[in-house]
């Protein structure tokens, strides 16, 4: 996957600004700027959370469409399958970028999994509705994010970090606010966020359920019966489109052999890899890679 700097290079051309480390970005944007970022959905390493201040968005996530409305706050986190179809020519929003991989030493930061799939547990969609002043609280941590990327502080590093971990914390405080019925137990909640976070890392090297339910300690039954309960897909499906995402990333991104993909991906062979990835895609990796623009 791009990491947040790839991807933002790939949208835009260029890094935001110049001596980027590429760990945190924050902007104000409008449909132009938005529409770019179907280049790089499902293919980002990074977290977005995207605060609407006017006019309205609509994605289409999991098959789902969804419309995003002033003082909502859409999550991105990374491997989502979301495709930004219609905004309205008066359509603003703020959109604060993390990269996957960025390090900060607080405990609210160790919890940005669960910030952000809060509301796909509970709410069944990566969105929140947030009262007018949570909604102008997080508006304000995103816009004093901006004005000290853009500054020559001495110590500008260390304050984004405070920063975003701040804005991590409005975020679960609007949160547990907004979510007032939980659907969801918590154990069960516990379980479907640690299937996620085990994802990213070993869905390359293990295809199959019993792995990812050996390592939460529960059977292969209950973690089917835990995801499908709370996203309404199964577990191969979401290995799946893991699996998906990169050989598609891969097949645009490199010159490497699809055999050489087949392998990378821990697929037994170049027919079966070719299988999967037509039957998903609609076309073979071939047919997929010569059509990219």
């Amino acid at each position: 996957m791009y990491s947040l700097e790839e991807a933002w290079i790939k949208m835009h051309g260029q890094p935001p600004f110049e001596h980027w480390d590429g760990k945190l970005y924050c902007t104000e944007t409008d449909p132009a700027i938005t529409f770019r970022a179907n280049r790089t959905q499902g293919y980002m390493a990074a977290y977005t959370f995207t605060f609407v201040l006017k006019g309205w968005l609509k994605i289409v996530y999991n098959g789902q469409e969804l419309t995003l409305q002033a003082d909502d706050l859409y999550t991105y986190s990374p491997g989502q399958e979301v495709t930004i179809v219609e905004a309205s020519a008066d359509y603003r929003a703020i959109c604060l970028l993390a990269d996957e991989h960025i390090i900060i030493e607080s405990p609210i930061t160790h919890d940005l999994v669960n910030i952000a799939y809060a509301p796909i547990v509970q709410l069944h969609q990566p969105k929140i509705s947030l009262s007018h002043d949570d909604a102008c609280r997080l508006a304000d941590k995103m816009r004093e994010i901006i004005r000290y990327l853009h500054s020559d502080h001495i110590y500008k590093e260390k304050i984004l970090q405070m920063l975003y971990a701040v804005f991590l914390l409005d975020l679960q405080n609007a949160q547990e606010k907004a979510i007032t019925h939980r659907e969801v137990p918590q154990r069960i909640e516990e379980l479907f966020i640690g299937f996620i976070r085990l994802l990213p890392h070993h869905f390359i090297e293990h295809h199959d359920i019993g792995f990812y339910a050996s390592a939460l300690n529960i059977s292969t039954v209950y973690l089917s019966r835990i995801v499908r309960r709370v996203a309404g897909r199964t577990v191969i499906d979401y290995i799946n489109q893991m699996l998906l995402m990169e050989a598609s990333f891969l097949l645009n991104t490199t010159s490497l052999s699809i055999a050489q993909i087949a392998d990378r991906l821990h697929f037994a062979d170049s027919p079966s890899f070719s299988k999967f990835f037509s039957r998903m895609k609609g076309q073979t990796p071939g047919e997929y890679r010569n059509a990219k623009p």
